[in-house]
């Protein structure tokens, strides 16, 4: 029947809630913004819209909905599970699922990425997708090792407050440097006297959050 899809025999269908939750629709949208709260290193439980993660983005949702052009598509990316789970990485599949739902709705848009701590991970992974045009990170996780080659001609701006005790601002920096060796336009701006959740100088971090998007907007041709 149309508007359905099944699956094939031998499939199994998937159940999963949809992993991209809109917030602003234009009736013809030129681009989108895609938010990425962060969450846990381990962790099962199911993530849900009220934890203090996800909450914490709003402020930015609003701020950055206020900066843009009403043409703009604005959402953000439903996680199943609080934590990322060592190699089962399950906000980046959650991320490529809202990425790819965004694409069957919408087509190819120009996006940009919008991630905090472990959403910031996935954010920076999830890069390697065709209509990613540019990542956002704020105060993101970024363990040794991270890979950065499929960051090659992406615009990649990362805010970390320095007195951030939960994720390492040291981290940011070395991540950004290894990413503009890899051509990455790559840059990194410590938040004086801003910590992890964002609360310090929040209002700064919702004005330059803002300012940022619609810069990198804006390099990807969407004024």
């Amino acid at each position: 029947m149309a508007g359905h899809e099944h699956a094939s025999v031998g499939e199994t269908a998937d159940t999963s809630p949809p992993a991209l939750v809109t917030r602003r629709v234009p009736h013809t949208p030129r681009a989108a913004v895609l938010f990425l709260h962060g969450g846990k290193e381990d962790s099962r439980a199911p993530s849900r819209p009220w934890h203090p993660a996800a909450v914490r983005m709003r402020p930015f949702q609003r701020a950055v909905a206020a900066a843009t052009p009403d043409d703009v598509l604005l959402g953000e990316v439903r996680y199943r599970v609080r934590g990322w789970n060592g190699a089962d990485a399950d906000p980046l599949h959650d991320t490529r699922r809202a990425l790819a739902e965004l694409s069957r709705r919408h087509g190819d848009l120009p996006t940009v990425l919008v991630g905090h701590s472990m959403g910031g991970r996935a954010a920076l992974r999830a890069a390697d997708a065709r209509q990613v045009r540019a990542v956002l990170a704020l105060a993101p996780w970024c363990p040794d090792g991270e890979p950065v080659a499929h960051l090659l001609d992406k615009d990649v701006v990362v805010l970390h407050g320095d007195r951030d005790r939960v994720t390492d601002p040291r981290a940011s920096v070395s991540f950004v440097q290894r990413a503009r060796a890899q051509a990455a336009r790559a840059d990194v701006v410590l938040m004086p006297g801003g910590d992890h959740a964002m609360l310090r100088h929040s209002g700064e971090w919702h004005r330059t959050a803002a300012a940022t998007v619609v810069a990198l907007l804006a390099a990807g041709g969407v004024g």
